[in-house]
């Protein structure tokens, strides 16, 4: 555990429970090891996920350590603005948004990467003299499950193979210049081969078109949920995809730039979320650890299958139990069966390890639940950077 235990204890007093941690030194340090592993790319971007997670206090950190920002709504967009990203520093890459929404990125000055031919058909007819990003998809299952993979050919995401050709003969009776080529096959990838077969298509498409200015591979690179879990091996693929790049650029009169979109690995080992044991209901077959929280403010074992390092951190037990982790929202909303934690009793405090991206990001108000604060911490200083919210929270955009 990187954040000392003390630290934790210190905000589960100030703050209560439940409650996100943020260790801003973590974020520092996946991305200087990012850094590291794709070393010998002279021209390469990183631009982070938002929708990760979007707190301005991380995104100001994101900015100081020089990344960009990869966008999927104007909402994104406006909130790297408001914290000072630069136009050209934000790449919007939304998904099936209405034509409104594209016209003002398009006013606001970012990139902008589109990612259906329908989009493409009605710039074509509504903007002139523009230059944008596609979405290709490499037909390449890449991501850990089905529901976290979305760059195979039954995906929503991106343009096939004969809408590419469909896509250029629109820019050439139009005003539109392509200037960049986009993919992302998914998360949580551990096979970097698939990975790179997903690079080979977009370097074989990038061949059609002159005008390019970037290549961008998307991420979804994997980090360790448990002590024993499988990783990405970034130094390999950094190696591997640096040498395909540079090799692909040194054909072209006009130098591309490569760009990566991380979002888990820049944030997801940062975070922690606190949670009090309410109840412990010893059974015959099952041992429940019901806590003051649910898929309200954690569902990414719940949406996704997702299984999270659990650990009693205020437990001094030696003795071990099984236990099935609970929330207290009205569906089944399990945290994890048959976890191995220190013997629980009511009013411990158990922390969810690797919660720092998806997660607060996408938490909600369901039952009527207020969402939990969100903390930061700088070389154990401890910084409040959302509030939880009240009563007033729930009704403030209702009208009687």
């Amino acid at each position: 555990m990187s954040l000392e235990k003390n630290i934790l204890f210190k905000v589960s007093k100030k703050y209560g429970l439940p409650v996100y941690v943020y260790d801003k030194n973590k974020i520092i340090s996946q991305h200087s090891k990012l850094r590291d592993a794709f070393k010998n790319i002279d021209n390469l971007h990183i631009n982070y996920a938002a929708k990760a997670l979007s707190n301005i206090n991380i995104l100001n950190i994101i900015k100081d350590i020089g990344c960009g920002i990869d966008a999927v709504s104007i909402q994104e967009v406006e909130l790297a603005l408001y914290v000072g990203f630069k136009t050209d520093q934000i790449f919007y890459t939304p998904s099936g948004v209405e034509l409104g929404e594209i016209k003002k990125a398009f006013k606001l000055g970012v990139q902008i990467n589109i990612d259906n031919i329908s989009a493409l058909k009605k710039i074509a007819k509504n903007l002139n003299n523009i230059k944008i990003g596609i979405r290709i998809n490499p037909d390449v299952r890449a991501g850990g499950n089905f529901k976290i993979s979305v760059g195979d050919s039954e995906s929503k995401f991106g343009l096939n193979t004969s809408e590419i050709q469909e896509a250029k003969k629109i820019i050439s009776k139009n005003n539109i210049s392509i200037n960049g080529l986009h993919i992302h096959t998914g998360s949580d990838i551990e096979d970097i081969n698939s990975f790179l077969k997903a690079c080979d298509f977009v370097f074989e498409q990038a061949k059609g078109f002159e005008e390019l200015e970037f290549l961008d591979f998307g991420s979804g690179f994997k980090v360790k949920y448990f002590e024993n879990d499988s990783e990405t091996d970034i130094k390999k693929l950094g190696k591997k995809l640096g040498d395909r790049f540079d090799k692909f650029n040194s054909k072209r009169k006009n130098k591309l730039r490569m760009h990566i979109e991380p979002g888990k690995f820049l944030v997801s080992e940062c975070g922690y979320f606190l949670t009090k044991v309410n109840y412990v209901n010893n059974r015959i077959n099952k041992n429940f650890i019901h806590i003051n929280s649910g898929l309200n403010h954690f569902i990414r074992p719940m949406f996704y299958g997702s299984k999270h390092s659990i650990e009693n951190i205020s437990s001094n037990s030696d003795e071990i139990k099984n236990y099935s982790v609970v929330g207290y929202i009205c569906e089944t909303d399990t945290f994890s069966e048959n976890v191995k934690l220190k013997k629980t009793q009511e009013g411990d405090i158990l922390c969810f390890k690797n919660a720092g991206a998806y997660c607060f990001s996408m938490s909600n108000n369901y039952n009527s639940r207020f969402r939990p604060p969100e903390v930061l911490v700088t070389n154990n200083e401890i910084k409040l950077i959302r509030k939880r919210e009240s009563f007033k929270d729930l009704i403030r955009n209702q009208s009687n």
